[in-house]
């Protein structure tokens, strides 16, 4: 295995975890600063107030986004499957 062979597999992979991860915590990072300036706003420090929220949110993004999330993944895994013999010489 070369250096840029290592070199690109990692930016695969880098690539490959922040598109399937990107969406969820960007939804979860815009729910939560939207809640807490609701609770700065109103001056509520209910702490359930945050987590209700971004879980009914976190769980939309996931059932919305899942299928384009597997295509990716299936499609990493394929493309690491199908170099196996590159990554051998």
């Amino acid at each position: 295995m070369t250096v840029e062979l290592l070199n690109q597999l990692s930016r695969q992979t880098f690539e490959t975890i922040l598109l399937v991860g990107g969406p969820v915590l960007l939804v979860s990072l815009v729910v939560g600063i939207l809640i807490s300036l609701f609770q700065a706003v109103t001056q509520l420090q209910e702490m359930t107030m945050t987590f209700i929220p971004k879980i009914i949110a976190v769980f939309f993004t996931l059932l919305v986004a899942l299928p384009w999330m597997v295509k990716i993944l299936v499609g990493f895994t394929r493309s690491i499957f199908e170099n196996i013999p590159q990554y051998v010489k």
